[in-house]
């Protein structure tokens, strides 16, 4: 929310925590200011069709996250990776993000079948975002589990020390202790996971 001059800020702190950090680039002519403050670059659901992007972002020697579009089928997912792929970059992951449907009890719907098919049409990592997927707080962590079970290879998600105070998507994001309770929660769903 606070543009370059925020991801300056947090790739300091992340530099110094030994954290690496992804971020959204949405047009062109960011991916030069933001090339040395990122570890990957997210392409959002709203730019999964922005074949300008695509294209660039094809040429940077960085990984490039691709979210699914909101509206975007799974074959269209796989074309926007494609594009990135053609222009030279395989560093490639992609992400589903919840999807808009006629439903309107969540903000979007987490399409956990999305994963498992994923998984069985490409190599590339996949990932979930039940932040987005929902957009529910309390349902974060059983959406986030239900992905990790479904095959996904990480999971992102929203976390704040005070969410009702973050600058956008507060009403998704997490506590610390929430975040905290997730994680082992994650770790033990993986561990059961790769046992099974």
């Amino acid at each position: 929310g606070l543009g370059i001059e925020g991801l300056k800020m947090w790739h300091r702190k992340a530099k110094e925590a030994g954290i690496k950090i992804i971020s959204e680039v949405m047009q062109v002519s960011q991916i030069a200011d933001m090339y040395e403050y990122v570890d990957v670059f997210q392409v959002g659901a709203r730019n999964t069709q922005n074949f300008n992007l695509l294209d660039e972002l094809g040429k940077v020697d960085k990984p490039v996250m691709i979210k699914r579009g909101i509206s975007g089928t799974i074959e269209e997912l796989l074309y926007s990776a494609e594009y990135v792929f053609a222009a030279g970059n395989e560093k490639l992951i992609l992400c589903e993000r919840g999807i808009r449907t006629y439903e309107k009890a969540s903000r979007n719907t987490m399409d956990v079948n999305a994963i498992p098919i994923l998984k069985e049409k490409t190599h590339l990592p996949v990932v979930a975002d039940p932040s987005h997927g929902i957009g529910i707080r309390e349902f974060v962590e059983p959406i986030a589990l239900a992905a990790l079970m479904a095959g996904a290879d990480g999971i992102i998600y929203e976390t704040h020390q005070r969410p009702d105070e973050a600058y956008s998507d507060g009403q998704q994001t997490l506590d610390f202790n929430e975040s905290g309770r997730l994680v082992h929660k994650l770790n033990r769903a993986f561990d059961l996971r790769e046992s099974i």
